[in-house]
């Protein structure tokens, strides 16, 4: 199985809309999703099937899938099949249906979308499947499982799960959901950063105006970047920075931050 590359940024494309997936890899996304679900309205999903396409770009390029049960799954999986896709992402990640075979099977890896309160339960048991190297969170479909509001108060126990779950599998930081908003930059960059703060790798984007926003709020401010080199340079063993004490933990966070920097 291929290695999936790491991204921060991924853009969703309506698949219905090819005319849309230059234009999608050309907005300063670091990866593209093309979206046969929810973007895409029934009676236009087998013309969307048809127009799925990878050779539009050097970016990696994600297949999200119609879930297990409906119509169209069995059709998106042979067409994804036949490309070099970098990813396919399972929406509605549960493991009561065939998850674990697909997982298994698959020639590309398997992004497990958490959308759900059964997914959220079984997060771990999903990111310790193999052939899933990454998960990501559907926030909105989450709220509207659980009837709950789509605020930091709401889903901090979820979000948290999310990337603890990913580290005990040893998976890559996970992706968090998107911002309905599209020209709030500031909410935007906001809701990234906050993501980040709390172990996130990357966030869903869905229009190309958040996409710096996005990038922005994980991008280390310059305060950050100072007091990184300011520990990295305070040598070995216990230290003090600013009046704070510095040791090797300390010194992992000023690594991770001057990499995100440099990244």
């Amino acid at each position: 199985m291929m290695v999936l590359k790491n991204f921060t940024v991924p853009l969703f494309v309506p698949g219905n809309r090819p005319e849309r997936f230059e234009k999608a890899a050309a907005s300063g996304a670091d990866a593209i999703i093309i979206d046969l679900e929810d973007a895409v309205a029934a009676d236009a999903k087998q013309a969307a099937g048809a127009a799925l396409r990878a050779d539009f770009t050097d970016l990696p390029v994600l297949v999200r899938i119609n879930g297990e049960g409906t119509p169209w799954h069995e059709d998106d999986l042979a067409a994804v099949s036949r490309l070099p896709v970098a990813a396919v992402i399972v929406p509605k990640a549960e493991l009561g249906g065939g998850l674990a075979a697909l997982a298994a099977d698959s020639a590309v890896p398997i992004i497990a979308l958490v959308e759900t309160a059964r997914g959220l339960s079984e997060a771990r048991q999903i990111a310790a499947l193999p052939g899933v190297s990454r998960l990501a969170f559907g926030s909105v479909d989450f709220c509207a499982d659980l009837g709950c509001a789509h605020t930091r108060e709401a889903l901090l126990a979820a979000r948290s799960e999310l990337v603890l779950a990913s580290r005990l599998a040893g998976l890559v930081a996970p992706l968090d959901g998107v911002t309905t908003s599209i020209d709030d930059g500031e909410q935007i960059e906001a809701d990234a950063r906050y993501a980040l703060e709390l172990g996130f790798g990357g966030k869903l984007a869905i229009h190309p105006r958040q996409i710096e926003a996005i990038r922005a709020g994980f991008r280390p401010q310059a305060s950050e970047i100072e007091w990184a080199k300011k520990v990295l340079a305070s040598g070995d063993g216990a230290a003090a920075v600013d009046g704070a004490m510095v040791d090797e933990p300390v010194r992992i966070r000023a690594r991770a931050i001057l990499a995100r920097a440099a990244g």
